[in-house]
């Protein structure tokens, strides 16, 4: 008996998945929860793991489409099927269990109910992210060239829309046409590489964000020499538990706090509207070696110093192991991101959408500094805040920042 292997629903608010890599090929045995493919959404990256043990008959997405949930991508068979080597026709590639032999088959399109159109039932299936975009720019996506799966609009095909139409990031005013993308010469000796699934969702999240908000960013000098004294009498206790004390979950402790005073920074931009989100759900963006992910430490403000060092080791553990779960990406409410791990002084980064804004930490190291009117050795480092002006202005976010500096500069263990 065949077992359909469908694209998973990873989130709530996701409706589709880009394929990034077969694990397994067409003939392949593979094992029950073995790993079978690779797959990529708006959310987060992970690995799908076979429903049922057998033979993978067929595959009917390749590398790089992307998929509607419940959409089949594969179909695993019983561990007797026999496999015969493929036909070079075109369409998915089929085993015949009973034939003993492979057939190349390409599933027809489903017929749509009278008076309605492939291409209209394209634009329904667009995702949630794709009409709110639309609805923002007063697109009507009947307009706009679909080239997901049967005409389906995906984000890249709106944003190129926007782009060609010089309509992008100016609110929808008609007539303001802006000068094509320049091409790029490729010369003899250049490499050219597509993007990374990963890359390309990444330049549509970064791109949409700068089109969003109204980026304003204030830069903060905080003496850490308090922090590095706490840090260095709790290390041995921290190291016998297996864990690693480091400055980040210090910042964060007092990031929540300080958000509790100041919740315009915890809060999101809804049309004409201001959400205040009620729960502090902090991001800590994680650096892979194929591009940039964002776990999320759920009521951050509830754990204390080592539970917040235990949850943010974990949780980038897990990142660069492809563990997490549509869930851990889901739902924060403001982030922190770390340049300085590599050396950066500081960093000014784009906000997270639907966020309203984003921390970034500069390297923490020793230089001279003034204390008591006198020159000395401090441990001293910079924090920069990217904050939306739309709805925070420039006072708001440098008392934001001012509570966060004065509770790291005067940290108590009772904090």
């Amino acid at each position: 008996m065949a077992t359909d292997v469908v694209m998973p629903q990873m989130g709530e608010s996701v409706t589709e998945g880009t394929i990034v890599r077969w694990i397994k090929k067409v003939g392949d045995t593979i094992d029950r929860d073995e790993p079978l493919v690779e797959i990529t959404t708006d959310k987060v990256d992970a690995e799908i793991p076979s429903p049922a043990a057998g033979i993978v008959l067929e595959i009917r997405a390749k590398e790089g489409d992307t998929v509607a949930v419940n959409d089949v991508v594969a179909v695993i068979g019983a561990p007797d099927a026999v496999i015969a080597p493929a036909s070079s026709a075109a369409g998915s590639v089929t085993a015949d269990p009973a034939a003993g032999a492979l057939s190349n088959h390409v599933p027809a399109a489903p017929k749509p109910p009278a008076g309605v159109s492939l291409e209209d039932l394209a634009r329904d299936r667009s995702s949630p992210l794709v009409r709110k975009m639309a609805r923002e720019h007063h697109v009507d996506l009947a307009q706009v060239h679909g080239t997901g799966i049967s005409g389906r609009v995906t984000k890249d095909d709106l944003l190129d829309y926007l782009e060609q139409t010089g309509r992008a990031g100016q609110d929808g005013q008609e007539g303001q046409e802006r000068p094509g993308k320049a091409p790029v010469p490729v010369h003899p000796g250049d490499r050219v590489e597509p993007m990374s699934v990963m890359r390309k969702k990444i330049a549509e999240h970064m791109t949409l964000s700068r089109r969003t908000s109204a980026h304003i960013h204030t830069v903060f000098e905080v003496n850490y020499s308090r922090i590095a004294a706490v840090r260095e009498t709790m290390r041995a206790e921290y190291e016998r538990r297996g864990d690693k004390l480091t400055y980040l979950p210090f910042i964060v402790k007092t990031v929540t706090q300080a958000l509790r005073a100041v919740p315009i920074l915890n809060s999101s931009v809804d049309g004409d509207s201001v959400v205040y989100h009620k729960d502090i759900n902090v991001g800590v963006a994680v650096a892979l070696d194929r591009g940039l992910i964002v776990p999320v430490i759920k009521h951050a403000d509830d754990h204390d110093l080592a539970g917040l060092a235990r949850a943010i080791a974990d949780l980038a553990a897990r990142a660069r192991t492809k563990q997490l779960s549509p869930d851990d990406v889901a739902g924060g409410t403001f982030t922190v991101t770390n340049p300085g791990m590599l050396g950066a002084q500081f960093g000014l980064p784009i906000i997270n959408q639907p966020q309203v804004a984003i921390l970034a930490v500069g390297a923490i190291e020793k230089r001279p500094a003034v204390v008591d009117n006198a020159v000395a050795v401090q441990t001293m480092g910079y924090l920069a805040l990217g904050f939306d002006h739309r709805i925070i202005d420039g006072a708001v976010a440098d008392g934001f920042m001012a509570l966060v500096k004065h509770a790291l500069e005067h940290w108590t263990e009772a904090v």
